[in-house]
């Protein structure tokens, strides 16, 4: 698709070159100003590091660094500051990035709509989540959807929110699906479509059985040695601190296990009894059943709210707005897993704390 489309780059280098002097200088605008070296500067402006930047473009560090270089040479402006660890974008780095998100926009639009030209086909839908809602709700939507749309093939990507927002930047996939506690920093170029709501709930082993148990004190010794060891899902600070407080109201004896990288793992250590954690509910469902080997307590805090994410373009842009209703629609029909009343030594601690 690149070299279908690399002419844009050159016929749009003028909009990058401001203040040109010679054509001279704008014939070698054009060989160095490519899709390939935007998408690198665009990369590494909103990863803020070579590093991270790499991995998202797959490919090398010191090939990356080598290309922004040259890129930087040919523009005849320095575009980051080179901070620690850290790339910060210079004044001339920020009015660049405004007309590379332009080219960038239309050089994506383009790819989406050429293979539908004349054939009424649309292409590929590129999709990106966190792995349990992508897993809850995917297979529903994707069966109804393909009803009408049975042309239409998919390109899916499961992450943490850092990747999911990164693959959304650099314009590797169009949709993610992400819970708002990861979107502080979301630029207003993109559409946020509620999905769902996903209440948070307390996971313990199976034989912990907190029904009808009034206080703490009546928990079996070993059980309670298992309830007090809490198994964190590194999630941010802010979320982070949040599940810190609730242990620190509900549980205050306990002390923290393990971290854990995604609630899979969380949970799998819970089965195996190795403590005890907090998850959204969803995270619980394997296909139509809850988790085997665990049990469920509601709890008091807010639930994660659901959004898909999508560049403002393709908010009314077929088939896309075509597949948000029909992720709207499979959030209704999803399975949500067995999950117990709020156990009433549990709930008297909430109150107080509350």
């Amino acid at each position: 698709m690149i070299s279908r489309v690399q002419t844009i780059a050159g016929r749009t280098s003028t909009l990058l070159s401001v203040g040109s002097e010679d054509t001279e200088k704008s014939a070698t605008l054009s060989d160095a100003v490519t899709l390939k070296k935007l998408r690198i500067f665009w990369a590494v402006a909103h990863c803020e590091s070579m590093t991270r930047a790499a991995k998202l473009l797959n490919v090398t560090q010191p090939s990356l660094s080598q290309q922004l270089a040259g890129f930087e040479a040919a523009i005849g402006s320095k575009l980051f500051d080179r901070r620690s660890n850290a790339m910060v974008l210079t004044e001339a780095g920020h009015q660049l990035l405004r007309k590379a998100e332009v080219v960038l926009r239309s050089v994506q639009e383009l790819e989406d709509a050429i293979p539908g030209i004349g054939s009424g086909v649309h292409g590929t839908i590129r999709l990106g989540g966190v792995t349990s809602v992508m897993r809850a709700l995917l297979p529903i939507a994707m069966q109804d959807f393909r009803v009408a749309h049975a042309h239409l093939d998919y390109d899916l990507h499961e992450g943490g929110p850092g990747e999911i927002m990164e693959l959304l930047h650099a314009r590797r996939i169009t949709l993610g699906l992400l819970d708002t506690n990861s979107l502080a920093n979301l630029s207003g170029s993109f559409h946020r479509q509620q999905i769902l709501s996903d209440p948070y709930v307390l996971a313990v082993p199976e034989a912990v059985d907190l029904g009808g148990v009034s206080a703490e004190s009546a928990v079996d010794k070993g059980q309670l040695t298992v309830l007090n060891s809490t198994i964190q899902f590194v999630f941010g600070n802010e979320h982070s601190r949040r599940v810190e407080d609730w242990f620190a109201r509900v549980l205050p004896a306990s002390r923290l296990s393990a971290r854990a990288r995604s609630f899979e793992m969380a949970l799998e250590l819970v089965r195996r009894g190795q403590g005890v954690c907090l998850v959204p509910a969803l995270a619980a469902v394997e296909g139509t059943r809850t988790m085997s080997g665990i049990r469920l307590y509601e709890t008091d805090l807010p639930p994660r709210s659901i959004v898909a994410i999508m560049p403002a373009q393709y908010e009314r842009m077929e088939p896309y707005a075509a597949f948000l209703t029909a992720l709207q629609k499979a959030a209704s029909a999803a399975f949500r897993p067995q999950v117990e009343p709020m156990p009433a030594f549990v709930a008297a601690r909430c109150a107080r704390g509350a």
